[in-house]
C-alpha cells in the first residue's frame, strides 16, 4: 500500500491511502491512530480518521510539515513491516425497534416483506469507517445491496436522535436531532452522542455496529432504564484476520 501527504491550510496534513474504501485501508488507518495514541508526536494536536485519509492538525512553531511527514513515513513504514496489529475491534450491540415509518417503502422499492428488510439489516456486523455530518453520527460500511434504497427526494426538517435509516447502499444512525433524508427503517434508544458524560461519543470509527431487534415494549423498558442510568451498552469482542 503506498501513501501520500498533502497540506491542509497552515497547521493540517492529509495522508492519503490511495482511493479504495475497504476493511484492508481501514485496518490501516487505524494501525496508523493506534500508534499515534501510544506514541504521540509532539506538536500534533489531533487527528481525524475517515475513508481513505487520515488528518492531522499540528503547531507549525513546535513541528514544521516536512518533520511530520519524516515522523509519519516511519510510523506507516513500522506498522507494515512489523504487521503492527490495531486494538482489538469491538461489536456494539443496538437494540433497535423496527418500524420507521420508511419501512414499508424500504421494502416495496426492493420486492421484500418488511420482515424480511429487518432480517437482512440485522444480520450484519457494520464496520464503522468514519464519524462525521454531526457529532456520533457512524458511517458504516457492509449493507446487504438487497436493501439499497435512494435517498428521499424531500429530506425531513428535524429527525429525532437514535432513528436507524438507510440512503443508496449505507446504513447509519442519527445520533441527534436534525435535518436529513436516509430512509428511516427504526430506531435505537442508546444514545451515540451524550455531552452529559465524560466522553460524549458513543462510538469509533474501527469498530463494529450490530442491530438486535427488538419489540415496542422492549424498546420502552431500555429507554427507562437509560434514563435512570442503569443500562449499559452491550459489545463483543470481533476476531479478525491482518490483511
Amino acid at each position: 500500500m503506498k501513501v501520500s501527504y498533502a497540506p491542509l491550510g497552515d497547521t493540517g496534513m492529509q495522508v492519503v491511502f490511495g482511493t479504495e474504501i475497504s476493511k484492508e485501508t481501514n485496518q490501516m488507518i487505524r494501525r496508523m491512530t493506534d500508534h499515534l495514541k501510544t506514541h504521540p508526536i509532539e506538536g500534533v494536536t489531533e487527528w481525524v480518521p475517515a475513508y481513505t485519509t487520515l488528518t492531522l492538525y499540528y503547531n507549525p512553531s513546535v513541528i514544521t510539515y516536512r518533520a511530520l511527514q519524516d515522523s509519519l513515513q516511519r510510523i506507516f513504514q513500522n506498522v507494515q513491516e512489523q504487521r503492527e496489529a490495531a486494538s482489538a475491534s469491538l461489536v456494539y450491540i443496538l437494540p433497535t425497534y423496527y418500524g420507521g415509518e420508511d419501512l414499508s417503502f424500504v421494502a416495496e422499492k426492493n420486492g421484500l416483506t418488511e420482515e424480511e428488510v429487518v432480517r437482512i439489516h440485522s444480520s450484519e456486523d457494520y464496520l464503522i469507517y468514519m464519524m462525521g455530518f454531526v457529532p456520533g453520527f457512524p458511517y458504516l460500511g457492509g449493507m446487504s445491496d438487497q436493501i439499497a434504497t435512494p435517498r428521499r427526494d424531500d429530506p425531513r426538517p428535524e429527525i429525532a436522535p437514535g432513528s436507524v435509516g438507510i440512503a443508496g447502499s449505507q446504513t447509519g444512525v442519527y445520533p441527534l436531532t436534525s435535518p436529513g433524508g436516509w430512509q428511516l427503517i427504526g430506531r435505537t434508544p442508546v444514545k451515540l452522542y451524550d455531552p452529559d458524560q465524560e466522553e460524549p461519543i458513543l462510538l469509533e470509527s474501527g469498530h463494529y455496529i450490530r442491530f438486535e431487534p427488538v419489540s415496542k415494549d422492549e424498546y420502552d423498558r431500555i429507554e427507562q432504564e437509560i434514563e435512570r442510568g442503569e443500562y449499559t451498552v452491550q459489545t463483543e469482542k470481533k476476531e479478525e484476520v491482518m490483511p
